[in-house]
């Protein structure tokens, strides 16, 4: 199979190795102003290293940024990157995608389907271009400088999967059980929207633990990070996010409880689990504030499940907390001029019936 990968950071540079090293032939594509790894890569023969638990040294076909190159012919098209890419990415395809072409945004967190379809101008249930989205990155993975990535952890089950139009799902997960063979169809993309554990995780360990990411020493973000204490913020957020899931409904599973099924870990709580995990060991915490822990999963994340909360009628106390307080820490709104509410999605004035219609029927 041709595939390309749009997005050459941690998550884009896994699945290109990954989906090399299981034969396909794969295109990485990313923009120029992202061009430090996509250089090193092409320095080493168009060629990525891989250590963990996918090793090898993965041949690319193709990396670089001519659009057109990566896209031609790929029967499969990753988007790998924060909230904040997809409409670029999305945007840099439009005119180019082919019918019969699958999308796959990977993580497609906090609506990333909906955006990418938007963006290319498709109405949700066109069918001309599949799009989907993953629940979550299907890898706890990092650079390693240069054309090196390494994979702590690649999952083998708990990876969820769903398109728009929702009924082409079953049909296009098989092409990403190719390399991925644990993944599991949902019935829509609110399903894996909520299903993203980044916005339950990561928000509440930076936020109580800005002293220590603010100091020079560094620390690790499981190991060090998450005490008893922190992990009773990330209860209260999983909680409401698991309310606003009942009342879409639109079931998912716990933050720790899709953390066991995935091999994270290996105890499902909140309070010891993440510290123990060996999914999550050795991952050293971010340097800075400006860091998509919580520009990305509190300023799109915890606002867009706030914004569905309050069509669903659930109270989120601890989620409007982590953003007024986060907002403080960084020195600006998060509110203000959201970029990743229901409206700018193009699902504002819709109650919970009239949401589910439109990820499901199109509109």
């Amino acid at each position: 199979m041709i595939i390309a990968v749009l997005g050459s950071g941690n998550g884009g540079c896994a699945v290109a190795a990954d989906c090399a090293l299981h034969g396909h032939e794969v295109r990485l594509f990313d923009f120029e102003r992202f061009g430090e790894t996509v250089a090193a890569i092409r320095a080493a023969g168009d060629a990525i290293e891989a250590t963990g638990d996918v090793e090898g040294r993965a041949q690319l076909a193709y990396a670089g940024h001519d659009l057109g190159v990566a896209l031609e012919g790929a029967a499969l098209v990753y988007v790998v990157g924060p909230s904040y890419a997809t409409a670029p990415f999305a945007d840099a395809c439009r005119g180019r995608l082919q019918s019969g072409q699958h999308v796959v945004v990977c993580p497609g967190t906090n609506g990333g389907a909906i955006v990418f379809k938007r963006v290319l101008g498709l109405d949700l249930a066109d069918p001309s271009v599949v799009v989907s989205e993953t629940s979550t990155l299907p890898y706890a993975c990092r650079l390693m400088g240069e054309n090196r990535v390494h994979v702590y952890l690649k999952l083998q089950a708990g990876l969820f999967m769903a398109s728009l139009p929702s009924g082409a799902v079953d049909e296009r997960a098989a092409d990403v059980a190719a390399v991925y063979a644990g993944v599991t169809p949902y019935d829509n993309v609110f399903q894996t929207l909520l299903q993203n554990g980044n916005n339950v995780i990561h928000p509440a360990v930076s936020l109580l633990n800005v002293g220590r990411i603010e100091s020079p020493e560094d620390f690790l973000f499981y190991e060090e990070g998450v005490t008893p204490g922190v992990g009773r913020l990330m209860e209260a957020v999983d909680a409401e996010r698991l309310a606003i899931a009942e009342a879409l409904d639109a079931p998912i599973l716990s933050e720790p409880g899709v953390g066991v099924l995935q091999g994270y870990m290996t105890e499902e709580n909140y309070d010891t689990a993440y510290s123990r995990a060996p999914g999550f060991k050795g991952i050293v915490a971010q340097t800075t504030l400006e860091y998509r822990y919580l520009t990305e999963d509190v300023g799109y994340g915890l606002i867009l499940l706030t914004d569905l909360a309050r069509v669903t009628g659930v109270a989120t106390p601890a989620m409007d907390a982590i953003i007024t307080l986060v907002s403080i820490v960084l020195g600006r709104d998060l509110r203000a001029g959201a970029e990743r509410t229901l409206e700018t999605l193009g699902l504002g004035g819709l109650g919970p019936e009239g949401l589910r219609a439109a990820v499901e029927s199109g509109h």
